[in-house]
């Protein structure tokens, strides 16, 4: 069952028994319908990218805040914003991590923060959703199309309401001026400009 709505069949018997699709909100989950704080204790936000051309490299990011907006009765109505804190950044190695900060990569004392803000909401079907807004970094905003999976909805034992996302995307680097590499004697360069970002996202409504 999608998050927001479920499917209904209606004949119409006066125009010659054509059977209509409509969509019904769903009342359960249409009660999720508010304003939501995503839980950053209980939510990430990660990345990959191709190292050397032969294995993956894992980071995330630990400092991150954002806001939700879940409308039951229209869903293309529904809203996301989040802030990730850059200097938060981490793959596990020390002298990788300053070097992501510095000037070839995120230049983080000058760019501190990397933004998305929603500008699209729609279903795909099913529990399926995608988001489209504008992404930030470096002072470079383009455009992010991020697929969503509704993970469910449960009351935490301190009486919150919470709600479950995990999605991912993928982007160029280099369309946010990303653009440091080395080339391989092999061939190839050491960084791919592919990047896949992760986000599995735990938000709490507000009263």
């Amino acid at each position: 069952m999608g998050l927001f709505t479920r499917r209904s069949q209606i004949t119409d018997h006066q125009n010659g028994g054509t059977t209509v699709t409509t969509l019904d909100v769903d009342p359960a989950l249409a009660a999720l319908t508010g304003d939501y704080v995503i839980d950053a204790a209980h939510s990430s936000i990660g990345f990959t990218v191709r190292h050397a051309m032969v294995t993956n490299v894992r980071g995330s990011f630990a400092e991150h805040e954002g806001t939700l907006h879940l409308d039951g009765a229209d869903p293309a109505r529904s809203t996301a914003a989040i802030d990730v804190k850059i200097p938060s950044v981490s793959t596990g190695i020390a002298d990788r991590d300053a070097h992501l900060l510095g000037s070839d990569f995120f230049d983080a004392e000058l760019f501190p923060l990397m933004t998305f803000r929603s500008t699209e909401a729609r279903q795909l079907g099913g529990d399926a959703y995608r988001i489209t807004g504008e992404l930030t970094i470096k002072d470079v905003t383009r455009p992010l199309a991020i697929d969503l999976e509704f993970t469910g909805s449960a009351k935490d034992v301190y009486g919150n309401e919470r709600v479950g996302f995990e999605g991912s995307a993928e982007i160029l680097r280099s369309d946010w001026g990303l653009t440091w590499n080395a080339a391989l004697e092999a061939g190839g360069v050491m960084v791919s400009d592919k990047v896949k970002l992760t986000f599995d996202i735990s938000a709490i409504k507000q009263a």
